[in-house]
Order: C-alpha cells, then sequence, then structure tokens
C-alpha cells in the first residue's frame, strides 16, 4: 500500500495529505470519505502492518518451543527483514513515531502503547521460560526483555543508517550472548 511506503519512510508528521492522495491516486475527498482523517488513515496502516509478513514476525517468532529459541529467531529474523531493500528500512511503528507534534500526540502515544505490548509480550514469554527453568531462579524476565527490547528497536534504526543484514546478524548474535545463564 502506498499510505504505508510514506509513512514508513518519512514518519507520520512529515508526510502531508497531499502525498498521500498522490501515491494513492486518489482525490483528498475521497481519502477523507473512505478513512476520515489522516490519522485513522495511519491507525489502519499501523492495523494492516502489524498483520503482514514484516510486522507480525516477532508475534510469529514467540510460538517457539523454547523461550531462548524465540529470541533468537526475533532476533535473526529482524536481522534479515529490517535491512530487505523490498521495503523501507527498518520497522515502522518504531520509525513512524519520530517528530510527532503536540497536537498528534494521540499517535505518539498509540505507537509508545504498541511497543510497550510488544515488551510485555516479550515479558510474558520470559516468565513462562522462568517458571519452568529455562531462565535460572534468581533471573528477572522484565530486564532480558527490556534488553531485547531495546536491541530490536536499535536493530530497526540501523538500516535507515546504512547497516547491512551481515552486520544485524552480528548484532543478534552478540546479543543472544546476554541470555541469563544459572549462576555457579
Amino acid at each position: 500500500m502506498a499510505a504505508t511506503r510514506l509513512f514508513w519512510e518519512r514518519g507520520y508528521e512529515a508526510t502531508s495529505i497531499g502525498e498521500l492522495t498522490a501515491a494513492m491516486g486518489i482525490r483528498p475527498g475521497s481519502l477523507y470519505a473512505a478513512f476520515g482523517d489522516k490519522k485513522s488513515l495511519f491507525q489502519e496502516v499501523v492495523r494492516s502492518y502489524g498483520r503482514s509478513p514484516v510486522g507480525a514476525f516477532m508475534g510469529v517468532a514467540l510460538e517457539e518451543p523454547t523461550a531462548y529459541g524465540a529470541f533468537a529467531r526475533i532476533l535473526r529474523e529482524a536481522a534479515a527483514i529490517y535491512p530487505d531493500p523490498s521495503h523501507p528500512a527498518g520497522c515502522l511503528t518504531i520509525s513512524a513515531a519520530t517528530n510527532v507534534t503536540p497536537q498528534d500526540a494521540e499517535i505518539e502515544v498509540s505507537l509508545r502503547t504498541l511497543r510497550n505490548e510488544n515488551l510485555a509480550t516479550f515479558e510474558a514469554r520470559l516468565h513462562r521460560a522462568h517458571q519452568t527453568g529455562e531462565l535460572p531462579p534468581a533471573a528477572n524476565p522484565r530486564s532480558p526483555a527490556a534488553y531485547f527490547a531495546g536491541v530490536i528497536q536499535g536493530m530497526s534504526q540501523r538500516p535507515r543508517d546504512g547497516a547491512t543484514a551481515a552486520e544485524l546478524t552480528e548484532t543478534a548474535e552478540l546479543a543472544l550472548t546476554a541470555w541469563p545463564a544459572a549462576q555457579h
């Protein structure tokens, strides 16, 4: 979808109604009739992105049998997906949130909420791993959840600065070395 590409490349704020309607091949009135306003179009774009292979890979990966396997898959897939030239670099929900003005704080809040939901999902998966003994008893599931969320967010930005899949793969493998180990 043309609107997805524009929001992903430029962010919410920097994408104008004129650019959206030109890219979509419609008149402004048609955009307003179909979506109501730019915010509503953006929210539909984010929902659609979340169901796409690029946006949904983390949820699928979290279904791996082990938590380590889930996070290894997430990091490795992010390393391949984020710099893929078939779409804009990085992650829409991270890159579209830049430079949101105070009058569009609702957009910033909704994107922050999505990112925090991902963090909560990570933490829940790690709590299950803690309960099953996959994480050592002294491990606090919140800490690796926040760590891996931060790494993934950073990995999303790096391709916008020229990072390759090879570089991101090295980052992913390095991040996996931080997996909580049993204390001896």
